[in-house]
């Protein structure tokens, strides 16, 4: 199971303003990418703050979402997990998912990442400062990484894609 991380960030290197900060600000070939990539993976695993960001579920996609929520709604298209990410993996692999899709926050981030889970880190820098706000993850690491695409999406916004190495 191949597990990408795609996210969008600030110049600054923030990815909202806050918890339920709404994902307005990218651009629209951000968007663009995340609905083809995510849509092609067929599964988005997020946490429950940035799920709720969202209007919706995301379309044509399962929405695999952490909650600590003892009987969170049952809501279409939306699969509310809680506990080790491995064992989360594991099922969604069992199910037939080749790839999955990490769509965030930064503490979601920050367990797969600390778990040795994520294969690749796809980032979009859009030409935007937030100055306070979150970062790409939550936690203490030391990773390394291998630049394997730098791609310019339009006039201002650039993607990198990454290889984390194990």
């Amino acid at each position: 199971m191949k597990v990408f991380l795609v996210m969008a960030m600030t110049a600054d290197g923030k990815i909202a303003k806050t918890d339920n900060h709404f994902p307005d600000w990218t651009s629209k070939e951000d968007k663009k990418f995340f609905h083809k990539i995510s849509e092609k993976a067929g599964v988005v695993i997020m946490g429950d703050k940035t799920f709720f960001t969202f209007p919706r579920p995301l379309k044509n996609r399962l929405n695999v979402v952490f909650t600590l929520e003892k009987n969170p709604k049952k809501i279409e298209g939306v699969r509310w997990v809680k506990g080790p990410p491995e064992k989360i993996l594991t099922k969604l692999e069992k199910e037939g998912y080749k790839k999955v899709i990490l769509g965030g926050g930064a503490f979601i981030n920050g367990m797969f990442l600390e778990k040795k889970l994520v294969d690749e880190i796809i980032i979009t820098i859009e030409p935007k400062i937030f100055g306070d706000g979150l970062g790409l993850f939550r936690g203490d690491f030391d990773v390394n990484l291998k630049l394997k695409k730098i791609e310019k999406i339009n006039k201002n916004s650039v993607l990198l894609r990454y290889q984390v190495l194990k």
